[in-house]
């Protein structure tokens, strides 16, 4: 009778330590808030972006610390190194911030089917985004919208001289375990290849995120239909990355992403640090 009478007070026990050991794969999750409070959210790496905003007020610059780009096609080769690629942005509102990206110095090295190289360096684009969260900061789905320009401040050979644009609608979806699914449905409107007019064009990707601890590893499949007027260049790559929480408001990164197809940079890889203030 005394053992059956303990059954229950034991079994609350165990049920109590069972939520307790749960609690923290409960909480892990891949950081999609926009709260202050909250570990920092970033549109990087890889090449999504995710539906939370900086937090009103507040400062946070994402950054390639170094990047590379290698492309082969034909017997030719480019290869072109970024000096850092920052993107700047500022807490409009709890839904909403803005964003600037410049690369402030590049180098671009060509070598032709016979081995002749040439170099070129300069500044890169400037971009200015827009973004506004739609949801709430808290939830299960978030989704944002998520315009943007592209300015010409590059060089010819470096840039294409031209000003295009376009929108972007994140979608986040929190899975229970730790896991992130990120949609990127995005819309262009992209300069001519002659100079002449612009013409659209359609970016999408696929992005699984798994946590683990301070670490998440990102998968992802990305596409990019160019609807050029002169022929339509199609693009796919499959990218990996892995970063580290090393506080609150500190992320590092590692990560490539590997061309699945001749029109696609065979190669980028890079390092990357995202900090806010």
């Amino acid at each position: 009778m005394a053992g059956q009478a303990n059954r229950p007070a034991a079994m609350m026990r165990l049920a109590a330590l069972a939520g307790m050991l749960a609690l923290p794969a409960a909480a892990q999750t891949v950081p999609t808030a926009s709260s202050a409070d909250a570990p920092i959210c970033t549109d990087r790496p890889t090449k999504s972006n995710f539906a939370c905003t900086v937090p009103s007020g507040l400062v946070q610059i994402e950054a390639d610390a170094f990047s590379w780009i290698s492309t082969r096609a034909g017997g030719a080769r480019v290869d072109q190194l970024l000096f850092s690629n920052p993107t700047i942005k500022f807490g409009l509102s709890s839904r909403s911030d803005i964003q600037l990206n410049w690369v402030p110095y590049t180098r671009v090295r060509r070598r032709d089917a016979a081995g002749t190289p040439t170099t070129q360096a300069g500044t890169g684009d400037v971009t200015l985004r827009y973004k506004h969260r739609l949801t709430a900061a808290d939830g299960t789905f978030q989704l944002a919208l998520l315009p943007f320009v592209k300015l010409p401040t590059a060089p010819a050979g470096i840039g294409n001289r031209r000003v295009e644009a376009g929108i972007a609608a994140p979608m986040n979806i929190s899975v229970p375990g730790g896991w992130t699914i990120t949609l990127g449905p995005q819309l262009d409107v992209l300069a001519d290849s002659d100079g002449r007019g612009h013409h659209g064009g359609i970016t999408g990707l696929f992005n699984v995120a798994k946590q683990f601890g301070a670490f998440t590893l990102y998968n992802e499949l990305w596409t990019s239909q160019n609807f050029d007027p002169a022929g339509t260049v199609r693009q796919y790559s499959y990218d990996v990355s892995l970063a580290w929480l090393a506080r609150p408001t500190l992320q590092l990164d590692i990560g490539a992403n590997i061309g699945l197809n001749r029109d696609t940079p065979d190669l980028v890889a890079y390092l990357g640090v995202s900090s806010r203030f």
